[in-house]
């Protein structure tokens, strides 16, 4: 294990003055125990991983071999294979997380030790910026949300120890003069005389090298003597006064701590696609978080958003590579955030997760289109990871974190690849009788663990009296529940189609670009949805007759398949719909509890966005 460079503490000392009285992480006899633990665990995951994949393998080539082998039925078993690391894994650390919620008394800190170290009455001593990047974002929207952030800090007494930064990349005048006028108000209101830069900075950079990674990056070069440590946030991010507060305590008692990432929900919305979408999430995520926190250990998790980092560290250490070659993934990375938890963690630093809901939200998207476009940027990002392997130096957990982020997305084509070679299958006769209950067995073994990280999360809400609470009692959880299932099951396929198609785009020598994120609930109309989902009703129509007329036996199985496909834009309309998002919040349907009881933060810029 690679050492911290001793230089660092004593940088930070120098700022502070406090620093170096917190007390190490542990020593090196403690550290070669903890590292003896992950290993033990991430053994442990790996076996339980290829025993569940083999096991799926297995009776998929019992179905597939069951009238003798053909290549396309051997294509198809290599395409199924594609589709398991990301569902098993998935699955066990759901399990696994669920196990940590039910049976820790303090599933926190049972996952990330670390955070015990930190006290709440612990003075806040570290000098911090939260860095918000921007461009060509609605400034009243972006804006309004930093604002709350700092009005939350100074009711904590903590304003002097954190200036808030507004990192633009915004190339259109007309949004630039806006983001100038309401930082030059912002600054007035909180008493810098004539609008000078104390608190509140705003820089515009007048191109976009980098993309995101590029502004933060000028940021830190710019500024990284100046912090501690800074937290991003995206234009749509939020955090209490009290959650920051607490990440900051933990970096100032962990020193060896590089990025400490938080669990991220998203905010209260009028959109029923995102009120389904998120609550279905914020039950996952949990679940989810804690099982895989539980053995990645000190290799956690960054999103890019809503995480405390150590600026010097980060500067010094995670510059991102540039991708060689001239294909369409070469240049900048995009999905910079992973890359650079690997680097930090390459430099000697833990990058910990913080595996539970701590008043941190983002805003999810609003409508299918604007989801997927969102998905598939991502999904461009993370196929750059297949140059970025063979780091020298990376932690081979580290390795295993940007494999994961590849597979994340590998699985899409493997599963359409699946249903196109099996439905042309339909047109040969078959050389034997097909094992009907095998086939209903994997189906509802598939099935239930791509859903098992809903299913504990929602699990735990209903075993417990004070979360079924917080979420509007016992019915309203499991009406919620089924609707975000019945939404999920007719969002997967589509989005999957989507990522599919998108690869084959990549290998093409297509890509698409990085712009703005549409932020408000906006109605989609029935053109603009055909025109993005036409490609799949048009695979859930040639699928569904090909079906129908070679082997009707399977339509009933095939059904929920076919409607995700066949209804993709009326889904998309109809859960876009603020008829929709009216009916749902009147009677709580997939409510979250900032919905029922807002967080002062929320309720705070909810009035800050009523009077704009």
């Amino acid at each position: 294990m690679s050492e911290i460079d001793q230089s660092y503490p004593a940088a930070d000392a120098r700022l502070s003055g406090t620093i170096a009285t917190f007390p190490p992480a542990g020593g090196t006899d403690a550290r070669t125990g903890e590292a003896g633990l992950y290993r033990g665990r991430r053994l442990l995951v790996l076996l339980l991983n290829l025993l569940t994949i083999g096991g799926l393998i297995a009776l998929m080539a019992t179905i597939l071999g069951s009238g003798g082998w053909t290549v396309g039925e051997g294509v198809m078993l290599a395409c199924f294979a594609l589709t398991l690391p990301w569902l098993s894994i998935g699955f066990w650390n759901a399990l696994i997380g669920f196990a940590i919620y039910r049976f820790a008394r303090d599933p926190a800190a049972f996952v990330t030790p670390q955070i015990a170290l930190a006290g709440p009455d612990d003075p806040v001593t570290y000098r911090s910026a939260i860095a918000m990047t921007v461009r060509n974002e609605d400034p009243a929207y972006a804006i309004a949300r930093l604002r709350t952030v700092q009005e939350d800090l100074d009711a904590a007494g903590l304003g002097e120890r954190f200036d808030l930064h507004v990192l633009s990349d915004t190339d259109r005048d007309d949004i630039a003069r806006q983001e100038d006028a309401a930082i030059s108000a912002w600054r007035r209101a909180i008493g810098d005389p004539d609008g000078d830069a104390r608190r509140v900075h705003y820089r515009r950079r007048t191109s976009n090298e980098g993309f995101k990674a590029g502004n933060v990056w000028e940021f830190v070069t710019r500024c990284g003597e100046r912090y501690d440590l800074f937290l991003p946030f995206d234009a749509d991010s939020l955090m209490s006064a009290a959650a920051i507060a607490r990440m900051v305590r933990v970096m100032q008692a962990n020193p060896r701590i590089g990025i400490l990432q938080g669990l991220v929900v998203g905010m209260p919305s009028k959109s029923f696609f995102s009120r389904a979408f998120q609550f279905g999430m914020r039950h996952g995520m949990r679940s989810y978080t804690a099982g895989s926190a539980w053995w990645q250990g000190d290799c956690g998790p960054f999103w890019g958003h809503n995480a405390a980092i150590r600026t010097r560290p980060f500067r010094d250490h995670c510059a991102l590579p540039t991708i060689p070659g001239r294909h369409v993934l070469a240049g900048d990375i995009l999905s910079h955030d992973q890359v650079e938890a690997v680097l930090m963690r390459r430099a000697g630093y833990e990058v910990r997760v913080l595996a539970e809901e701590d008043e941190s939200w983002e805003e999810n998207p609003h409508t299918l289109p604007d989801f997927i476009k969102r998905d598939l940027r991502w999904c461009q990002g993370n196929m750059q990871y297949w140059w970025l392997l063979g780091l020298p130096g990376l932690k081979a957990m580290s390795r295993v974190q940007l494999a994961l982020a590849i597979l994340m997305y590998v699985g899409a084509p493997g599963w359409m690849a699946f249903l196109a070679i099996g439905a042309a299958h339909a047109f040969f006769p078959q050389t034997g009788a097909f094992p009907i209950g095998l086939g209903v067995a994997l189906f509802a073994t598939v099935v239930t663990m791509s859903l098992m990280p809903k299913l504990m999360g929602m699990l735990d809400v209903l075993l417990s009296r004070r979360q079924r609470r917080r979420y509007g009692g016992t019915l309203r959880v499991a009406a919620g529940s089924v609707a975000e299932i019945v939404s999920s099951a007719l969002l997967a396929p589509v989005v999957s189609f989507a990522q599919a198609r998108f690869i084959l785009g990549l290998v093409a020598g297509r890509k698409m670009g990085w712009g703005a994120q549409r932020r408000e609930g906006q109605a989609l109309g029935w053109w603009e949805s055909i025109r993005g989902l036409w490609p799949q009703t048009l695979f859930g129509l040639v699928l569904g007759a090909i079906l129908a007329l070679e082997v009707p036996a399977v339509l009933p199985w095939a059904s929920p398949l076919l409607a995700s496909f066949i209804l993709a834009v009326p889904f998309a309309v109809l859960t876009a719909s603020p008829a929709a998002g009216r009916l749902s919040t009147r009677f709580g349907l997939c409510d979250i509890p900032e919905d029922r009881e807002p967080a002062p933060a929320l309720a705070a810029l909810e009035a800050k966005l009523a009077g704009r």
